[in-house]
């Protein structure tokens, strides 16, 4: 197995997936530092060698230091990995950026869009970070416990700077990861956003006893959904139908380990969104996320029927069922147009 230039990374997010990377880098011999925003959370770390709030029953290998400071994560450290929820995304790049050293090097495994302008987040990180930085995003379908249970996993990289996308893609790959790398950051970042709301949809759909043909349907088409937005704002085709795109799109949709689908859900079982996110426990992106995708799908004139249908019933208290029905009761078209 190739070495990687990569010989300590710094993780910024302690919850359930920052955890599972920071084991993941870990295991391989890279000195990991891991920081999040609650102290006495992070003493707890420190004490236990475990995130049992967020990711129980995995001990920390040796090469991982929970961190209290900031600054004590991120001191000596050129490779700095953000994870943490896409509304307090940029916050979090400006509370960092004083303790960035020369020659840092910023990636994030961050789903979702700015809120309020429905940015990309590579947007906000060059915005706040500058020109000279080189970025990469993480993406892909995983789940945070099977990546730190050492499941057979694929994800993809994607970054402008291939020196640095290749870094990363050697320093995570494993006997049971394997990293692809791609330059298309925009495609790679909207298919990881917009199929959170898809994954409600498809919750909604089982909470609502519908079957799988209802929700092969809705993945399908859900696809064409992110096609169409994406490649509008310069993504590129192939990069949806990879594991960015149709792959993270099958894997929250169909399983009870997503959290946007287990919302759903809740919701088409009657239970309020407040009671939802509380039985839950984490944040939910698909939310906030189908805000800003109706938005921006208005603002370009993109027809993303089974988006607005989910931001109609989350924001604006729609029943569920009737979102359905007028979903079936659409004009007909030709599938592809």
């Amino acid at each position: 197995m190739s070495a990687t230039n990569i010989k300590s990374i710094a993780v910024i997010g302690a919850g359930s997936w920052g955890t599972a990377l920071a084991i993941l880098f870990a295991r391989k011999g890279i000195h990991t530092t891991l920081w999040g925003h609650l102290p006495d959370h992070m003493q707890q770390l420190r004490d236990s060698r475990t995130n049992e709030e967020f990711l129980p029953g995995f001990r920390f290998p040796e090469d991982l230091e929970p961190c209290i400071e900031a600054g004590q994560a991120l001191k000596n450290t050129t490779d700095v990995l953000v994870v943490v929820p896409s509304h307090v995304f940029c916050n979090v790049l400006a509370s960092i950026k004083p303790f960035l050293v020369k020659n840092c090097r910023v990636a994030w495994a961050t789903k979702g869009l700015e809120q309020g302008t429905a940015r990309l987040l590579h947007e906000n990180a060059r915005e706040v970070l500058g020109d000279r930085i080189p970025l990469a995003v993480i993406s892909g379908p995983t789940f945070a416990r099977e990546v730190a249970a050492g499941l057979p996993t694929a994800l993809t990289i994607a970054s402008m700077d291939s020196a640095f996308a290749a870094d990363l893609a050697t320093a995570m790959n494993s006997e049971t990861l394997r990293a692809y790398t791609c330059s298309d950051m925009t495609g790679v970042e909207l298919g990881g956003a917009i199929k959170n709301v898809l994954a409600i949809a498809a919750g909604i759909s089982d909470g609502l006893g519908f079957g799988a043909n209802t929700r092969s349907a809705l993945i399908t088409r859900g696809l064409a959904e992110i096609m169409r937005l994406g490649i509008k704002l310069g993504g590129e085709a192939e990069t949806f139908m990879g594991l960015t795109g149709m792959g993270d799109l099958v894997l929250t949709c169909t399983d009870d380990q997503s959290r946007n689908r287990r919302y759903g859900m809740a919701i088409a079982q009657g239970m309020k969104s407040g009671d939802a996110l509380k039985s839950i426990g984490q944040v939910v992106e698909g939310i906030q996320t189908a805000q800003e995708v109706h938005r921006l799908a208005k603002r370009l004139g993109i027809e993303m029927p089974i988006t607005n249908q989910v931001y109609r019933v989350i924001h604006e208290g729609m029943d569920p069922r009737k979102a359905v029905d007028e979903l079936f009761a659409r004009e007909l078209k030709a599938e592809f147009d």
